[in-house]
């Protein structure tokens, strides 16, 4: 397996947050982790790369146990993470921002090049020179995820990557994970919205107040139609 959490509680504070999280994603494989606001699923991306100390539970990446190593020594293991709040650099321009993410080549993930990214994201490749503060909500999304791409990961956490982009940049996205796909990279997807992941995903897991309540292919989740309307229905 590409990444394995076993049993993982995370706190913040006195405040339990995450229950026993288990889940797996193989390798070059396409996971979503479904849920409403509020379920947990940034915690348990946030959880996964170190940002939040977990009280007990296992994380493992590649087979290594990364559970107790701070989040720059995951990340230069070659775990990306692409985070809701996108987090560009407003006064670099894109090709600057995307140096900044730029990491060695690895043999066990593909290799990245910035040109290799503007083909993956041509709106980018349109404005090389412009900062990032004067991009769209949509271009920075873009931005970003090809930004972590430059650290040539072999698994992608992308939290919420469809969340308030227009229908034209969504299916640019689309277009985009299934390509990291079949590059090689292994994906987790965080998401509400059940039609982008059916588009992309081999497999998803439902959250709810940190307890994961389904895990299985799409195909048997849109078998479930009880178990959709109980937990993504609004």
């Amino acid at each position: 397996m590409k990444l394995t959490v076993q049993d993982l509680n995370s706190f913040y504070g006195p405040a339990h947050i995450l229950f026993d999280i288990a889940l797996e994603v193989g390798e070059g494989e396409v996971v979503a982790l479904l849920g409403r606001n509020g379920a947990g699923k940034s915690t348990t991306f946030r959880s996964i790369v170190g940002l939040v100390a977990q009280r007990s539970g296992r994380i493992l990446f590649e087979g290594r146990d990364v559970s107790a190593r701070p989040t720059h020594e995951i990340v230069r293991s070659g775990l990306g993470y692409v985070p809701e709040e996108r987090r560009i650099f407003t006064d670099l321009t894109v090709e600057e921002n995307l140096e900044v993410g730029r990491q060695p080549k690895r043999a066990n993930a593909p290799y990245w090049t910035r040109e290799k990214l503007f083909a993956l994201f041509p709106n980018l490749s349109e404005m090389r020179n412009r900062p990032g503060g004067r991009m769209s909500g949509g271009e920075q999304q873009m931005l970003t995820i090809a930004r972590t791409l430059m650290g040539n990961p072999s698994l992608v956490l992308l939290d919420e990557p469809s969340e308030g982009l227009s229908p034209k940049i969504v299916e640019q996205m689309v277009d985009a994970i299934r390509t990291m796909k079949r590059e090689g990279v292994s994906i987790v997807v965080s998401e509400q919205n059940l039609h982008f992941a059916r588009l992309i995903s081999d497999r998803a897991y439902i959250i709810e107040r940190g307890r994961i309540c389904f895990g299985g292919t799409m195909a048997e989740l849109d078998a479930r139609p009880d178990i959709r309307d109980a937990h993504l229905s609004l």
